[in-house]
């Protein structure tokens, strides 16, 4: 079995701007974007929150479903956010305990 890997969604706010990623490692990589290390769409736009992810066992599964997600339309992304997250809870404090 191969690392675990991530796809996931952040938002600045409810219904707000959104931004897709993947990664290896998801604490590591939302802590960057919450302390924006880097400059970014996400330091740019103020994109901190989790609102939604999910775990795959491989890498390249991950990439294409980022790929995937980044072409589907506005209110697709809204409504897989809606379906595991109605409320729009920042979820990254749950992963950190």
């Amino acid at each position: 079995m191969d690392k675990p890997s991530y796809v996931y969604i952040l938002a600045n706010r409810p219904y707000g701007t959104l931004y897709i990623g993947v990664t290896s490692d998801l604490i590591k990589r939302i802590w960057q974007h919450r302390e924006a290390a880097v400059a970014s769409f996400t330091k740019t736009y103020g994109i901190k929150t989790l609102v939604w992810y999910e775990i795959h066992t491989d890498i390249r599964a991950a990439i294409t479903r980022e790929k995937q997600l980044k072409t589907w339309h506005r209110n697709w992304k809204i409504n897989l956010i809606q379906s595991a997250n109605p409320r729009w809870h920042d979820l990254f404090p749950a992963l950190c305990t």
